[in-house]
């Protein structure tokens, strides 16, 4: 297959977005794999598009492919909660040892689940946890790690980004107080009722084929050949990085970035066997989901439309501003950006002046990401196989935002 083809984009967009299309068009042609975009307005689809490659053979991405989307994953684990709340079965403010007697061990008593919304449950590290990959595929014994640990609060009353643990400690409360796992509970609750087409945190065998290849984190001398250009780029962002740190350093003003090594260290862990069979089985709830960008609009769709899409309601309306408000002022000291956090969400980080303010979701390692504004009854998610992104999204999606944004604001 030639580039020219692999680089197609399919799908539809409404006249109002046409500038989606143009960037999500510029972008594949300019970046290594492939993607999709999808943008719901006012409740209805209005961008819905596809291209670039699904795998190193240079195989096309399909309108059905799934995407392994990292940190995308929280805030649909976040919203999986939210709904629990609303059931009267989870509340914010009391103990997760309340849901989960295991935790209270090693002066944990007090932590609760806002803290784990929020991280600021002083329990970022996976590097003490001594757990490897293979550790991570055993949801019992990771939780039970967890819930021996002692907390670090070390950074209080910072928020502490919890890349990897967050996904158990906050599914852990979900699947005690839920009453089943969060991979059948995702299905009942969310997928399901409102017809999505792929949104997974644990795949079904029957849905491997889907799957998207990552094509970040090669190894030397095994990039895909459509990346063959990034290397030299890489190298340049690194140079200029370490001069700045280097800079800061002699200053005294270097940010210390241990806690999110240790945030994010696991031992035998590559990004590309979260994209093996065992690893799409299993239930990471912080960086395992895999979807389609139309399962993530179309979810993300119903909490800009008040909780409800299409007659089917997934949350209260009066949970929307709840959910939505921020909750943390500060820096987080992991990620050393203002991540303005909201229970479980991410203020999003658009390429225009003015952010949404009242707009939560959450983006990905790699590029990609999903947000819902309630004041404009506006979503967008992007997935993608490919990128150099930071641990919350790159450039692509904040111009894809952007995009959407104006669509919006010219139909006001």
């Amino acid at each position: 297959m030639n580039d020219r083809t692999s680089k197609t984009v399919q799908g539809y967009t409404d006249p109002a977005f046409k500038a989606v299309e143009n960037v999500f068009r510029s972008q594949l042609q300019k970046t290594p794999g492939g993607g999709a975009v999808c943008v719901y307005h006012q409740g209805r689809k209005v961008v819905d598009l596809w291209g670039g490659v699904r795998d190193d053979q240079g195989n096309p991405w399909q309108q059905d492919t799934l995407s392994v989307s990292f940190s995308t994953t929280k805030g649909v684990t976040a919203t999986l909660l939210h709904q629990l709340v609303a059931e009267g079965k989870v509340d914010y403010d009391t103990p997760v040892s309340e849901y989960w007697p295991e935790f209270a061990a090693n002066g944990k008593a007090a932590i609760t689940v806002r803290d784990l919304l929020t991280h600021r449950a002083g329990l970022y590290g996976m590097r003490k946890l001594k757990l490897s990959f293979d550790d991570l595929l055993d949801w019992d014994k990771t939780c039970a790690a967890l819930a021996a640990a002692p907390s670090n609060t070390d950074k209080a009353p910072h928020s502490v980004y919890h890349a990897l643990t967050y996904g158990w400690l906050v599914g852990e409360v979900i699947r005690r107080a839920g009453g089943d796992s969060v991979t059948n509970l995702l299905q009942e609750k969310i997928s399901r009722p409102l017809g999505l087409d792929g949104c997974h945190i644990g795949v079904p065998d029957s849905e491997h084929h889907r799957v998207a290849m990552l094509l970040m984190g090669w190894p030397q001398g095994q990039a895909p050949r459509s990346s063959a250009k990034r290397p030299s780029l890489k190298k340049k962002i690194a140079g200029n990085l370490k001069y700045g740190l280097d800079a800061l350093s002699k200053r005294g003003l270097a940010p210390d970035f241990s806690p999110f090594e240790d945030a994010v260290t696991v031992r035998d862990f590559h990004p590309r066997k979260l994209v093996t069979a065992q690893g799409l089985r299993a239930a990471m709830p912080a960086v395992n989901g895999t979807f389609t960008a139309r399962s993530l609009a179309r979810m993300y769709a119903a909490l800009a439309n008040g909780g409800e899409l299409d007659g089917v309601r997934i949350l209260d309306a009066d949970m929307l501003p709840v959910i939505s408000a921020q909750q943390v002022d500060t820096l987080d000291r992991a990620l050393f950006s203002p991540m303005r956090w909201r229970l479980g969400y991410h203020q999003p980080y658009v390429l225009t002046r003015r952010r949404p303010r009242q707009a939560f979701g959450h983006f990905g390692y790699g590029g990609s990401g999903a947000w819902a504004d309630p004041t404009r009854n506006l979503s967008i998610a992007l997935t993608v196989n490919a990128g150099s992104g930071t641990p919350w999204g790159d450039m692509r999606i904040l111009k894809l935002g952007a995009a959407a944004l104006s669509g919006a604001n010219s139909l006001r």
